[in-house]
């Protein structure tokens, strides 16, 4: 299936064209007939004679009703653009192109009717060269007269070609359903339409609404009964989970999309008398003002606030309030210019979007006898950072000024993503994660790479009794959202143990290396006699000095307060060895020469490191052989 909107002035008959083409009535509302003005989306199809099936989304031409023809266009491929030939090239034909330019449509065809009332080569002219001014070029026109029949078949042969020469959707894509109907059916619940632009719908699927998940019931596509549905495609979708949701709201791929309020984009001008031309040749686009005082809001008017960049000779083009219509929501949004094109939009409601998404903003307010489309913005970033100094509005727009819808561009801006997180932003990952499923921007990991030896470095200067630095506290002290983020970086020399970062084997700081030099003479003649705590202490050797040089291996640790030379525990188990089996605590203490104190958590350890083994309640046996 293909799906096509029409576009054009009011009373230029679209609906005409659609009905003479389909033989359905797309104007659904009693009044739209009885006034004979469309007022809502109308919705026919037909199948071309290639055998392809084509719907077409036909929209109200009068400008109260501009909002419903850009929900209309929003999801549409291509446009069948009507002009009527006995009244040329008129308002709202002027003002549909330039929407069709601020959203990005560029395939469609030119339509002239009412040929069998007027010439029609005038009108052709001078719609040709509005379209090719914004970029439709050598497009395919038609003369035809709806209410005589003269060349509608040629019409639909040219259908034919248009839909040919379309880009293929993506069955894979994540879904985005713009809804631009929602009613409920008794027996069945709620129901939702919309244009389906690319992925996959089907019957069991759970999808979202902006209040929740929800539960594909059923599915239609042009009254028929289908179990899924692929994109480019108009659908009616019976779901279960949730309400009527309003139209403008999408129906989404759970964790697909970035749902965001507020966003950076890059404005394109539009239309040789839209706003954002004028205001470009004025120069409020070029980047001028002064350095360091960009995105500043100022008072506006009274009743009308407007965006000021610093620097202009007066007010900007564009108000401080705007429409923003993507698909077919529309949701008021304040702007801040930036600098140069770049301007950020905060939306009265978070929207699901993709980087590279465009938006189109309008001024409702703004006088009927001009064009409202002011421009069209392209989604730079869904997760801007806040500014806050002086400057930073104009140092971000420079940053944004080369930004592409990419991953490579993403990553510049927000240094570390997750695989899902770029997904859900419409990027695909590129190259390997740096660790799970991370992602970073290559000169950021190198930076961090550089940084992590330094860090090491001076915690190790300002923690010298300390084994390494913990991979918390480096994690912390690089801004790293992940612990797994440091084993990463870690490169040789150093490595990771125990949770913490080291570097080559450990030193001891020289005082501490002095007190156990001290305390190593003294049990050099009695080898387990272990000092008590005051005599450490005399030594400078507290309990974080003892840890650092129990983790060195400096002295060994038997139990609390109790610490020997290394090896002591070996030598004991020998001298025990030569005992008469089983021996005592008390044989075992006259052995080692010892007290009490350090006989017993002595052998605890010995028993520990499988060196002694108890035989009963008061007796031990060594586990090593005598010496003879």
């Amino acid at each position: 299936m293909h799906v096509v909107a029409t576009a054009g002035h009011v009373d230029h008959g679209k609906s005409t064209l659609v009905r003479a083409l389909t033989g359905m009535e797309p104007d659904r509302l009693a009044e739209e007939r009885r006034r004979g003005l469309t007022i809502e989306l109308g919705y026919a199809w037909t199948t071309l004679p290639s055998g392809e099936r084509l719907a077409f989304v036909d929209v109200p031409g009068h400008e109260r009703f501009l909002g419903t023809m850009l929900a209309g266009v929003g999801s549409a491929p291509a446009v069948m653009f009507v002009v009527a030939a006995d009244e040329g090239w008129m308002p709202q034909s002027e003002e549909h192109l330039v929407a069709l330019e601020a959203l990005g449509v560029r395939h469609g065809l030119l339509v002239v009717t009412r040929a069998d009332l007027a010439d029609p080569a005038p009108a052709i002219g001078r719609a040709r060269a509005r379209m090719a001014a914004i970029g439709l070029g050598e497009v395919e026109t038609l003369a035809v007269s709806g209410r005589t029949g003269q060349g509608l078949d040629g019409l639909r042969e040219a259908l034919d070609r248009l839909v040919a020469a379309l880009p293929v959707p993506d069955p894979k894509a994540p879904v985005r359903l713009w809804v631009d109907r929602a009613f409920s059916v008794r027996g069945s619940g709620t129901v939702v339409t919309g244009t389906l632009p690319e992925g996959t719908v089907a019957v069991g699927d759970e999808l979202a609404l902006p209040g929740g998940p929800v539960r594909v019931r059923g599915l239609e596509s042009l009254k028929e009964p289908l179990t899924s549905v692929t994109g480019v495609a108009r659908v009616a979708v019976n779901l279960r989970g949730q309400g009527v949701p309003e139209r403008g709201r999408a129906l989404v791929t759970p964790g697909a999309w970035t749902f965001t309020d507020l966003v950076d984009v890059r404005l394109t001008p539009v239309g040789a008398t839209g706003v954002v031309a004028a205001a470009g040749a004025a120069g409020q686009f070029d980047g001028a003002g002064a350095a360091g005082t960009a995105g500043a809001d100022v008072p506006g008017r009274e009743g009308a606030a407007w965006a000021r960049v610093p620097g202009d000779p007066g007010e900007s083009g564009l108000p401080r309030r705007l429409t923003a219509h993507i698909g077919s929501a529309a949701v008021v949004c304040e702007v801040r210019p930036l600098g140069g094109r770049i301007v950020r939009l905060r939306l009265a409601r978070p929207l699901p979007l993709h980087l590279g998404d465009v938006l189109l903003l309008r001024d409702p307010g703004r006088d009927r006898a001009e064009v409202r489309v002011l421009a069209g913005a392209s989604v730079l970033d869904l997760r801007p950072p806040e500014l806050r100094r002086r400057g930073a509005a104009r140092e971000r727009a420079g940053r944004l000024a080369a930004a592409r819808p990419d991953a490579t561009s993403l990553l510049r801006a927000h240094p570390l993503l997750r695989a899902g997180e770029l997904s859900a932003m419409g990027c695909v990952p590129e190259g390997e994660p740096v660790c799970g499923d991370w992602y970073a921007d290559p000169a950021y990991w190198s930076g961090l790479e550089e940084r992590l030896p330094q860090v090491v470095r001076r915690y190790a200067a300002e923690h010298p009794l300390e084994p390494g630095m913990p991979a918390e506290a480096a994690r912390h002290e690089l801004g790293l959202p992940d612990r797994r983020l440091v084993a990463a970086l870690v490169r040789r020399p150093l490595a990771v143990a125990d949770g913490r970062i080291v570097s080559g084997p450990p030193a001891l700081p020289a005082p501490v290396a002095r007190a156990l030099e001290r305390l190593g003479a003294e049990l050099a003649a009695h080898p387990f006699r272990a000092p008590e705590a005051g005599r450490l202490a005399e030594l400078g050797l507290g309990p974080r000095e003892l840890a650092a040089a129990v983790r060195t291996g400096a002295l060994l640790r038997v139990a609390d307060g109790i610490v020997l030379l290394p090896g002591a525990d070996v030598r004991a188990a020998a001298s025990l060895a030569r005992l008469p089996q089983p021996f005592t605590v008390s044989q075992a203490r006259q052995a080692l020469d010892t007290s009490r104190r350090v006989a017993v958590p002595l052998l605890e350890h010995l028993d520990h490191r499988g060196l002694t083994e108890r035989v009963d309640g008061v007796h031990r046996r060594c586990r090593v052989p005598s010496p003879g």
